[in-house]
């Protein structure tokens, strides 16, 4: 039997392992999920409900435990980690019944109803970023609508998955939730396997392929792809406002976060300003192991993902950026505060996800400039505009699928997290995202 061990994102020591799915365990895996499926959608929204919430209390007394799994399997700071954990914890009660209110029938009057109904086997490929939050964002819709699940977490990330599973299943029925292990060919598997849907969270190019293996069985997907999200800074922006927003969605997660800005276009004459405000910020962050007090930016996730963040500062520095602080040689496994300026569209910087603690910035003369190059991207997951009363304007043409206009995305309880362009593929959340992990059905009579 192979073995997928996990490594503690700063010291690299092994800190646990599982065993890997092979091809034929994923189609067992699959059948017996078609096996438990019929019972768990022949019980009512309001039955599926209350074993959910019966089944994520559970969990309580796991926080700190799926904290700490947290913390060691990626990097993330103990204080983030407690909050992501806490949050998953106390959001699946109210979560299922936000999805069973969406998946409720909708009367056409005395002529019928239409009905939203299970579609069968669902496959969630969930991220190592937000190991339990991503993976919750599409767990609840999928089983609340009578589906059952097989989850493929993160291969970084595989001990806080099973913890979180192993909790689920002492209360849900057997066979509705499933964990698959492995890497890329475990998820391949899957997506090819005879499931009905797959709900993905992860890269653009791990989208692209599992879209096209997909393809042979029309499987639904609801696939969100990364970002590369711009920032614009007008001339009448509050600029401590625009300045602190700017770092703190940067360093985000030690900005291994799909919604972190990674490009910033500033107004020129203002750009000076900003930028000594942006270090002062920026300053203020702390690099550290995730149990050490006040570090706000913990190790990267792996040697990997380290060693792609300085190719793109090298390639920056090679190509005319300015480091205002910060450099483009760190060691493992921390990437320092970093901000840079000079940002050309040449860059790696800006044409690429990041995934690390960096502010990069340009400077535009004209408005449309700066529309220009922050649309000018295969990517469209969020946009933020910091300005005055024409900041509605600019935030109107903003291609992405959520636009934050002084502030950060994501919109206000109940809003979708949708993706523009080639950030999403379906989107979750919301009513209308949750009625996508059902088939909708019109009853005439």
């Amino acid at each position: 039997m192979q073995k997928l061990t996990s490594y503690d994102a700063f010291s690299r020591e092994a800190i646990g392992d599982v065993a890997i799915t092979s091809a034929a365990e994923i189609d067992q895996l699959v059948q017996q999920a078609w096996q438990a499926q019929p019972a768990w959608a022949a019980l009512s929204l309001a039955a599926r409900q209350q074993i959910l919430t019966q089944a994520f209390e559970q969990l309580v007394p796991l926080q700190d435990q799926l904290a700490t799994l947290i913390s060691r399997e990626m990097g993330k700071d103990i204080r983030r980690a407690g909050y992501e954990a806490g949050g998953t914890i106390q959001s699946g009660a109210y979560f299922a019944g936000e999805v069973a209110a969406a998946l409720a029938p909708e009367s056409l009057g005395s002529h019928g109803e239409i009905q939203y109904r299970p579609l069968g086997v669902v496959a969630v490929i969930s991220p190592w970023n937000y190991p339990l939050a991503m993976a919750n964002n599409l767990l609840i819709p999928a089983l609340m609508a009578g589906n059952s699940v097989i989850l493929k977490p993160s291969e970084e990330t595989p001990l806080v998955a099973d913890a979180f599973v192993n909790a689920l299943n002492q209360v849900l029925p057997v066979g509705v939730l499933q964990i698959a292990h492995g890497d890329e060919q475990t998820g391949k598997a899957l997506v090819e396997a005879d499931i009905r849907m797959v709900a993905f969270t992860g890269s653009l190019q791990a989208g692209k392929h599992i879209m096209a293996h997909a393809a042979s069985g029309l499987k639904r997907l609801v696939m969100e792809l990364g970002g590369n999200d711009p920032m614009i800074v007008m001339a009448d922006a509050d600029l401590d406002a625009a300045a602190r927003f700017a770092v703190a969605s940067s360093f985000e997660n030690a900005g291994q976060m799909c919604t972190a800005t990674e490009r910033v276009y500033v107004d020129s004459r203002i750009a000076q300003a900003f930028e000594e405000k942006v270090v002062a910020y920026a300053s203020q962050y702390k690099t550290g192991p995730w149990n050490q007090p006040r570090v706000n930016i913990g190790p990267l996730a792996n040697p990997r993902q380290h060693q792609q963040v300085l190719l793109q500062l090298q390639d920056a520095r090679s190509k005319g950026a300015r480091f205002l602080l910060g450099r483009d040689d760190y060691a493992l496994p921390f990437i320092e505060p970093t901000v840079v300026t000079g940002l050309t569209m040449e860059m790696q910087l800006e044409q690429e996800e990041t995934f690390g603690p960096v502010v990069a910035i340009a400077h535009f003369d004209e408005i449309d400039q700066a529309i220009w190059r922050a649309n000018h991207s295969p990517y469209g997951l969020g946009a933020v505009v910091f300005g005055g009363a024409g900041a509605h304007a600019v935030a109107e043409q903003m291609e992405a699928g959520m636009v934050g206009i002084n502030q950060g995305v994501g919109g206000p309880g109940g809003a979708p997290w949708v993706g523009a362009k080639q950030s999403g593929f379906g989107f979750h959340g919301s009513a209308a995202g949750h009625r996508q992990f059902a088939q909708v059905r019109v009853i005439s009579r």
